[in-house]
């Protein structure tokens, strides 16, 4: 799938919900699906500054070019935004990375619902992210 197919699909999920309490629960029930970090990416170099509550992001490049991406936060509302990043992002090359408009973070309102501080943290962990594209697109 593409990465905005992948948006898409996100973007449908959250329009099934009305009220922004059940969409935090959506964001709460993806970050518990997720598949914990292993213990030796918890480290400094992946840790995301910016961000009110503590967020790793792992980048591997697999053979075929792509980066696989894995996270984890202490927090479990962030937990679920990480858990959307890398769902969209992973799998990808970087080229297709740098090149996406992450649309789907508006229209599902979630810029509009977090605090400023959570903002803040959204955008390191998209620029972390872009970063580890562009640093495996050289």
């Amino acid at each position: 799938m593409t990465i905005n197919e992948i948006q898409d699909e996100v973007i449908s999920e959250f329009e099934g919900f009305d009220d922004w309490m059940d969409k935090y629960q959506l964001l709460i029930d993806l970050g518990s699906e997720q598949e914990p970090l292993a213990d030796k990416y918890k480290t400094e170099q992946n840790l995301i500054d910016g961000c009110q509550s503590r967020v790793w992001v792992q980048c591997d490049k697999e053979a075929d070019g792509t980066l696989t991406f894995t996270a984890e936060s202490d927090a479990l509302i962030v937990k679920g935004i990480v858990a959307l990043l890398v769902r969209v992002l992973s799998g990808h090359t970087p080229k297709e990375i740098l090149e996406a408009d992450l649309y789907f973070i508006d229209r599902i309102g979630l810029r509009e619902h977090l605090s400023p501080t959570r903002s803040n943290g959204l955008l390191a962990m998209v620029k972390r992210i872009k970063a580890y594209a562009v640093a495996y697109s050289l």
